[in-house]
């Protein structure tokens, strides 16, 4: 079967759904996509019925139903499926299912076995040291045993203090735990002991296993990450650069991504910044070369104020900052790199086609995620409606968004409110800041809740942030 006769499930929403369906375009693939009743005024169902016709398009009561999924794909005769970022994006479970089925399917996404592989952050950490990738100082599997527990602890409180770290902390995380829970930080030794045994008897009320792990908390860093690709053979593997995510939310959750990741030329840092991005890429694509990594995936990173790299993660996806890695991409000179249409058409079969030797980088991208919410209310979301979204249009400009230009819009409560993607090229740092700004200052964007009180958004959030970015 050719790539071009396949036929894509596109099993996501919003601005993901959008520039799946165009990728799909732009490969002559068909393709179906699915909607909820929160989001029937959504861009994605529009773009998909205007592409793809009424056929294009079915109405699910979840995004999370695995089985409505599927029997979409199956009434609509998808041979592919893609999970865009989030839903089912990285669990191995539904990979094998669409994979291994009597009615089998390509999952666009890596192998379920690599997702299972690197979705385990003990594994990912084990492997890493194996190729003597730098991690977190800590263990690399549960500890059940106290006496070994403190001895690790002692021996990353010693770490801290020669690299000169005033006030060293030690993170004591349950094991089976996620998403925060079951995480305490000590600051001396003595204490130690007894959040050990508070964490370990909670990890077995709540996750029925003690194991506990100990790792150095570490401050002030800048987080990068590494945007790498392979096709199905799992032999030809590139990266496509690095960008730094350091603008956050206090939830850690990222507001502006910058490509590439620190800018030497233009910025002074306490460290070798052009070796650390040399550094965590060497890293990255030795670990992807290992597991022989067979779609994209982003290797993620924190950087300390000294210029020490740690590997925190590997994200088996595309990622929602794909494309200011894209806008600064060019394949053999040409620029109009699709980071989704790469993985697309790598994924249902096709040799990449190109070496590391033919990727190039040229200026600096800027990605600003517009989202409806109160940066001074501890990042609250906002809920109202939509009245004016009128981006400016400019050669160096991209926007994605399901918000349609031409009706209010009435932000579903049933997801983040995250309103667009903005994507600024500029021919180096000063000039994308420059560009980053007037975008935003242009950016028409209005709207009222219930009480008719004005849209709150982050907008002026990633204004004031933007004069300092990639400065360490």
């Amino acid at each position: 079967m050719t790539a071009s006769s396949h036929k894509v499930l596109v099993a996501n929403r919003g601005e993901i759904a959008m520039r799946i369906i165009q990728a799909c375009k732009k490969l002559a693939l068909d393709f179906v996509c699915v909607y909820t009743e929160a989001d029937k005024h959504s861009g994605h169902l529009t773009l998909a019925r205007e592409l793809g016709g009424e056929e294009a398009a079915f109405k699910v009561s979840s995004y999370h139903d695995a089985n409505e999924i599927l029997s979409v794909a199956d009434h609509a005769g998808a041979t592919a499926v893609h999970p865009g970022y989030g839903f089912f994006a990285e669990d191995y479970r539904f990979a094998r299912r669409v994979s291994e089925r009597t009615n089998k399917m390509i999952f666009l996404g890596p192998s379920w076995r690599i997702i299972r592989s690197l979705g385990d952050k003990i594994n990912t950490k084990r492997l890493a040291r194996s190729l003597g990738v730098p991690t977190v100082p800590g263990s690399d599997r549960p500890v059940y045993d106290e006496l070994e527990a403190e001895e690790i602890a002692e021996n990353l409180f010693s770490f801290q203090a020669e690299q000169g770290v005033e006030k060293p902390l030690v993170l004591v995380k349950a094991s089976a735990g996620g998403g925060g829970m079951g995480i305490e930080e000590v600051d001396d030794l003595d204490s130690f002991k007894t959040v050990y045994r508070r964490i370990r008897n909670y990890s077995k009320r709540q996750f029925h296993d003690e194991g506990v792990l100990i790792e150095q908390r570490i401050y002030d860093f800048n987080h990068l990450e590494v945007q790498i690709i392979g096709d199905r053979t799992g032999e030809a593997i590139v990266h496509f650069g690095t960008r730094n995510c350091t603008v956050q939310s206090t939830g850690r959750q990222k507001r502006i991504e910058v490509a590439p990741g620190f800018s030497p030329d233009e910025l002074d840092y306490g460290f070798n910044a052009a070796q650390v991005l040399n550094d965590i890429i060497r890293h990255s694509l030795a670990m992807a070369k290992e597991v022989r990594y067979d779609s994209v995936g982003t290797w993620e990173w924190i950087v300390s104020p000294a210029g020490h790299p740690f590997l925190m993660e590997v994200n088996t996806r595309i990622q929602v900052e794909n494309g200011v890695s894209a806008a600064i991409a060019r394949i053999r000179g040409t620029g109009g790199v699709d980071l989704i249409a790469e993985q697309i058409r790598t994924g249902l079969g096709d040799p990449l086609g190109y070496t590391q030797a033919d990727i190039s980088f040229e200026g600096v991208g800027i990605e600003y995620r517009i989202i409806a919410e109160d940066p001074d209310n501890k990042f609250t979301p906002w809920v109202g409606r939509i009245d004016t979204f009128s981006p400016p249009e400019h050669d160096w400009l991209s926007v994605h968004s399901q918000i349609p230009r031409d009706e209010p819009y009435e932000i579903p409560t049933d997801y983040d409110p995250n309103l667009a993607l903005a994507i600024i090229w500029g021919s180096n740092l000063a000039d994308a800041k420059q560009r980053g700004v007037s975008f935003l200052d242009d950016f028409k964007l209005t709207g009222e809740d219930q009480a008719g009180q004005p849209l709150r958004s982050n907008v002026a959030f990633l204004r004031d942030r933007t004069a300092d970015l990639l400065r360490f």
